[in-house]
This record gives C-alpha cells, structure tokens and sequence, in this order.
C-alpha cells in the first residue's frame, strides 16, 4: 500500500486501487464546478489529460498548485488538465471565481470518491481520511498512464516541470 505523510511525521496510508505508468487508465466520473454540476469523464481514449488531484483548493499549497497548473494549462494546447479534489463543487466554483481560474477544470469527487478509489489516491486513515492526497497523473490518448507523481508530504509542491514535460511528451 502506498502512503504519503502529513506534517513530516504521520504516515498516511493511501486506499483504492493503485495505478501506474503503463496501466490503463481506469474510466471514472466526478463532477464539474463549470457548468454547475456537470459530469467529467477522466480516463478513456482519445485525449490527453494531465489530472492533479489535491486534497482542498481552500489549503496554501493546494491553491498554490492549482493556480500554476492553471497558468501552465494555457500553454498545453491538446491537453485536458483537470484538477480534482473533494470540495463540494459550490466552494470549488467560488473559489474558481476569486482565482482567475480558465485554463483547467475544477471537479469534485464528493459524491462517491470514484476517482480517488480507482487511481489509489483516497487517504485511508490520518487526520485527512476521506480526502485524496496529492498525485499528478497524465494519460495518454492511447489511455494508459504516461507519468505519475506522488507527492509524499502533502505540504510540498509537485515537480511541475517534469509534469508538464510528460503532458508535452504525450501529445
């Protein structure tokens, strides 16, 4: 089982089905914040996709993160970037608002944490159990997984640029 930590010191166990780099991307549904509620489709064929997904937009380094990958995104022409958490869509969509969010989608995954389970990233115990930890993922248009990132402590940025070179890269 995988883990990440929290504050440097407690281990977090990672639940759900692990996923990486060559597996086929498992197909799931969260939801949009924009349009209001609207499935998104991760995974499948055709496409590719850079998802980042965090514990809450409303945390320093989860809003910080997302705000690069937004700023990236309008230099990915071909590539869906996809920020999921476990906000409710309502709180993701203002906080969208206050952001200057409009190069990536924001989704949720509250309503029955498929994403966080297929791809191994819901935080099965620790003070944030139920959350998913933070994980880069790029899929492919083939729909197999071209790059993972796991952020093992939670507070620290992602290697962005190793992420957007993979997203290039599966183009």
């Amino acid at each position: 089982m995988a883990t990440v930590t929290f504050k440097n010191d407690i281990v977090c166990n990672l639940a759900g089905n692990e996923i990486n780099v060559g597996d086929t991307a498992p197909v799931t549904t969260v939801v949009n914040c924009d349009p209001m509620l609207q499935d998104e489709q991760i995974g499948g064929t055709g496409k590719v996709q850079l998802v980042v997904a965090v514990p809450s937009l409303d945390t320093g380094v989860c809003d910080a993160e997302t705000r690069r990958f937004n700023a990236e995104a309008a230099s990915l022409e071909g590539v869906e970037v996809i920020t999921v958490s476990m906000d409710l869509p309502f709180a993701s969509a203002r906080w969208c608002g206050a952001a200057g969010i409009e190069n990536l989608k924001v989704c949720s995954d509250f309503r029955n944490k498929d994403f966080a389970n297929a791809y191994g990233v819901l935080l099965a115990d620790g003070p944030l159990a139920g959350i998913t930890a933070r994980v880069i993922f790029v899929i492919g248009k083939d729909g197999k997984v071209s790059y993972k990132q796991v952020v093992p402590e939670i507070t620290t940025e992602p290697n962005y640029e190793e992420a957007i070179a993979a997203a290039k890269a599966a183009l």
